[in-house]
Order: structure tokens, then sequence, then C-alpha cells
């Protein structure tokens, strides 16, 4: 019912409503957290033909990083203001990238690497970019080397430009090389657990709704962060209580049963699915397979919002999440309840 109801609308017109809180009866909630962006004068003023980009950077001895952003959203504002800021991180993106920048509900045209022509918005929806900032960096053929879907802190992105200046993607995949520079853990920790979590074993091709899978480690700031702040949320809670959560090490060997019914440790499962980060949430439903994961840092409202995306089958007939959680945006807004992006 939800995203019926909103058949029809743009995405410009829907956030415009948000922003500026212009629709609705005056007991409308208020939206909270949208921040403006003023990108580095150093972002590359491009044409948008990206095969013309990356035969320029090739030429140079750089490589092409697109970073796909949209108006007032504050994880493209942090990436900014706490990476790009960073007088090291600044300089060797100079040095080794053209970053262009994308607006994932712009108009202006782009020639993609096929020579297809098609607007902002659609060339963002063919990559199935589906948060802000994602980071697109391309190889000298134009193929995707390294994709951060979301914001990533600056010590993990100092990480991936290395990863990507190296040309470290010829050798071995941004997860193993993350794992190469991980400091030795002490094993046999117990990670922090959560009322929710099923207890194993794990056979989950028995499993019959919506999964979360929590990949995790040991001795992880993020992942201790994610229980305190985020799963500690009685929303967030309620939310993920009401799909099938499993818990695993990612570097385990944990033994599981996944839900196609293949036979696998946790950590080779893991890497099957190209989970480089902890921690990561992969959401699953039985007959659909992925739906969507969480793989970067995200508050509580966007965390909410997987959830719910999940848990109300939204992704069956929405497959933007960016426009489902507008619509979620406006339909808690309706029942005068505030909408916060950064809480």
């Amino acid at each position: 019912m939800l995203m019926k109801r909103f058949v029809g609308l743009t995405f410009v017109l829907l956030w415009a409503g948000l922003f500026y809180g212009v629709v609705g009866a005056d007991t409308q909630g208020r939206f909270l957290g949208a921040k403006e962006t003023v990108y580095p004068a150093w972002f590359k003023e491009s044409f948008l033909d990206i095969r013309e980009d990356v035969t320029e950077a090739t030429h140079a001895g750089r490589r092409v990083m697109l970073f796909f952003h949209q108006n007032g959203c504050p994880y493209c504002s942090l990436m900014v203001e706490r990476n790009l800021s960073q007088l090291a991180i600044e300089q060797q993106m100079k040095k080794e990238l053209d970053v262009i920048g994308i607006n994932m509900w712009g108009d202006r045209s782009v020639l993609d690497m096929a020579g297809q022509e098609q607007t902002e918005k659609s060339f963002a929806a063919t990559l199935r970019v589906q948060f802000t900032p994602t980071l697109l960096f391309l190889n000298e053929s134009g193929q995707v080397a390294l994709r951060l879907n979301g914001y990533t802190p600056p010590a993990t992105f100092k990480q991936a430009l290395d990863y990507i200046g190296k040309k470290q993607e010829q050798q071995l995949s941004f997860r193993d090389y993350l794992a190469s520079h991980r400091p030795n853990l002490q094993m046999g920790k117990k990670l922090h657990s959560q009322p929710f979590f099923n207890a194993g074993p794990h056979d989950l091709s028995l499993i019959k709704g919506p999964m979360a899978i929590f990949f995790e480690q040991q001795e992880c700031p993020a992942c201790e962060e994610m229980h305190q702040a985020l799963l500690s949320d009685p929303e967030i809670a309620q939310l993920a209580g009401q799909t099938h959560a499993v818990q695993l090490d990612m570097w385990s060997e944990t033994p599981i049963i996944t839900p196609s019914g293949e036979k696998m440790t946790a950590r080779a499962w893991a890497k099957q699915l190209s989970v480089a980060y902890a921690p990561s949430i992969v959401l699953f439903d039985s007959e659909a397979g992925e739906v969507i994961r969480s793989e970067a840092f995200f508050k509580r409202f966007h965390t909410a919002s997987i959830f719910d995306y999940l848990l109300s089958t939204a992704y069956k007939t929405e497959p933007s999440f960016q426009r489902y959680i507008s619509a979620r945006a406006e339909h808690i807004r309706e029942q005068g309840k505030d909408v916060d992006l950064w809480r």
C-alpha cells in the first residue's frame, strides 16, 4: 500500500516536499538531518563521456572515480568533510584519480562505456546505485575495479585508495587486501551477541521468509558501535527480530548451509558473497535471494529502512531503495512524527 500511494511522483518532487516541508497537514512531522555538500574544486569538470574520461585519465597515469551523490545527503557531506579534507587523502586523490561527480537523480547526458547515451539517473539505475555516496573506481578498460557502497571511514577509504593506486585488484580481491593489512587477532574471543540472533547449527536452506546475516569479526570497533548505537535501538531490534537473524564471524570455520543449500564455512560464504568489511549485514528472502546489504556506516533511520525494505517486501515493486526510503519518510511524517536522517 505504501508504495502504491506514491506511484507517479518523481523523486525530485518527493524530496522537495520532504526537504522544505511544504506538503501535508499542520501536524506533519519535520524532516531533519539533510545537509547540502560543497564538493571540492579539484573534482573534474567532465562532459560525462565516460570513455573519453577513462582515456584521458589513462594517458595521464591516473584512473577515474565516479562519485554518485544526491542533494541533501548527509553521508556525502561526511565523505567530503571527514575524508576528502584530509591532506594525505586529498593529495593522493589529486595525483592518482580523476574524480567525477554524478547526481543519481540528475538529468545531464551521460555516454557510458558502450557509447550509449542516458541521463545521470538512468545511468545510476543501470549501475544499481542504492546508496549515496557510491564510489566506482574504473580501470584502464573502464571496468569497475572497486565499488564502495555508502560512506566509508577514512582509514578504510585510505586503504581503498592504496589498493586502486597500486592496481592490486589484478592480484587479489579488496576483501583479501584488507585482511592482509589487519593486525593479528587473538582468536577465541566471543562476538557481541543480541537476543534476536539464532543459535546454530545453521541450515538456512530450511528457512522460509526474511533472513539477516550479520558478518562480523573479532576486535572490531565498528561492530561494537553497530551493537551499541544501532542494534540496541528498540525500533531496529524489533525489525531485526522479525527476520531469521544469524551472526557469523566472517573469518571463522563455522559450518553453515546457505539459503541455496550449499555446505561451506562462514569464511567461505563471506568470500563467495564478496563481503569485505565488518560489520556487513546481508538481507535475504528465501525465494528472492539477496535483497539488499548494508556494508557501510549508516545511522538509525537508514538502518531501520534497510530492514523495512526487506520485511515490507517493497523491493518486489520498487527496485530503487532511495525512492522507497523517501516514500517511507513521507509516510512517517504524515503520522505527525519527525524524520531525522542523522539520528
